[in-house]
């Protein structure tokens, strides 16, 4: 699927995701509560986005999102 273009704005939301998500992960986070919330709000914003409305919006494509926005990120 390495073809598939995302919106670059798909693509930050599902990186802001991933950092919220590691974030909320760790041990003793700070904010936990904040980092659920904001975490419950990114995955509607993804969920809801019109790329997924389209023919792209398949299973695949979402793997590929995660993939992609992980390789954006510098590992720790």
């Amino acid at each position: 699927m390495e073809h598939v273009p995302f919106p670059p704005d798909l693509l930050r939301l599902q990186a802001d995701w991933h950092r919220t998500y590691a974030a909320l992960a760790a041990p003793h986070p700070v904010h936990p509560t904040a980092l659920r919330r904001r975490l419950l709000a990114l995955s509607g914003r993804l969920l809801w986005h019109p790329y997924w409305s389209g023919p792209a919006g398949t299973p695949a494509a979402r793997v590929e999102l995660r993939r992609r926005a992980r390789a954006l990120e510098p590992l720790p």
